[in-house]
């Protein structure tokens, strides 16, 4: 049985007409292995088997042999290619759209080699770029990132597509939030070189199964606590703000924003809804009364940091909504973390 069914049935449910519209069609995806990545396998891979709707996926991996392993039952309609994103063989087939999500969101690669984390960021938007004007796509898909707006002021709540700043090009932690400006930079040059369109969805922060439990994410380490037992401990003052989209939802946005999105456009993808770090522990361990949540810092009194997008421009203009709530959202990540425990 597969522990995802309620949660793909809803992506289709809600994504229905998006999916007639991928039917028959031949999609190339890169960092198909990632969180992301699985997750549109997942979707894809149930809207074959189950719906019909005979979508051909081909996903680039560096590690095609290992992943498959790992998820075997991800073969509806799904094929993989061999190689880097910077320098892979371009295949012969055609393909209808490209969904670019491939660059690796990791904060110790983006700490200790800032160098590497940019030059695969811009060259292989680059690659996949030169491969899109040879491969027939009508459409390109850009996973870009909230990163790109740099440092979100305190004094906004929310940050909007036109909030102008952007990262500190003096700090090499700039890194990952730069190679995401620049891509977007190259996807206009596409556009108006070729005149087929890209469109970019500004990702923030989200929480579901798939998502590594043991990085940098917050939410993630979290939820690691709560499975394993133990009390959540709080580095900081607990004060910054953050917001997350599910999974599930996260899906139904993205297809929506491949489909139906504004070419050259940007689109912010995530939750409105501003959490502190110290509520979000604590709405973890309402799970398990028997945790607790430690700060170790005392709060400096200054306004807190912030990643919270305003998604105003994505729920008008392309209807999309926050489908589930943080609370569920937890609950169905942890349980599925469970069940594999």
């Amino acid at each position: 049985m597969n522990n995802l069914a309620d949660d793909l049935d809803f992506i289709y449910s809600h994504s229905q007409g998006v999916f007639n519209l991928l039917r028959g069609r031949s999609i190339f995806i890169t960092g198909g292995t990632g969180f992301f990545g699985k997750w549109l396998l997942e979707s894809f891979n149930w809207a074959n088997q189950h719906k019909g709707t005979n979508i051909n996926i081909v996903v680039l991996s560096r590690d095609p042999s290992s992943f498959k392993s790992k998820l075997p039952h991800l073969q509806n309609g799904i094929s993989f290619i061999q190689g880097d994103i910077q320098n892979f063989c371009f295949p012969q087939n055609k393909f209808d759209y490209i969904i670019h999500a491939a660059t690796q969101a990791s904060a110790k690669l983006n700490e200790e080699n800032p160098g590497i984390m940019l030059d695969s960021i811009i060259g292989g938007t680059r690659r996949v770029l030169q491969f899109a004007q040879t491969s027939g796509v009508k459409r390109v898909l850009h996973t870009s990132s909230g990163a790109i707006y740099g440092t979100q002021p305190p004094e906004f709540t929310h940050i909007p597509e036109t909030f102008m700043g952007g990262p500190n090009p003096l700090t090499t932690a700039s890194a990952y939030g730069e190679g995401k400006r620049v891509s977007e930079l190259l996807g206009a040059i596409f556009t108006n070189n070729t005149g087929i369109d890209f469109i970019n969805a500004r990702c923030f922060a989200f929480v579901g199964p798939y998502l590594p439990l043991d990085t940098h994410f917050a939410i993630g380490n979290f939820i690691n606590d709560a499975i394993n037992q133990r009390d959540i401990v709080i580095k900081g003052d607990g004060t910054p703000y953050r917001s997350y989209l599910y999974a599930a939802d996260l899906m139904i946005w993205l297809l929506k924003i491949l489909t139906h999105g504004k070419s050259c456009e940007a689109y912010n993808v995530g939750s409105a809804e501003g959490i502190q770090i110290k509520d979000l522990a604590q709405l973890v361990v309402e799970t398990d009364n028997k945790l607790k949540v430690t700060i170790n810092k005392a709060s400096s009194g200054a306004l807190p940091s912030r990643y919270v997008p305003a998604v105003d421009k994505a729920q008008k203009e392309l209807g999309l909504q926050v489908y589930t709530s943080l609370k569920d959202a937890i609950s169905k990540t942890l349980n599925y973390n469970r069940l594999l425990s």
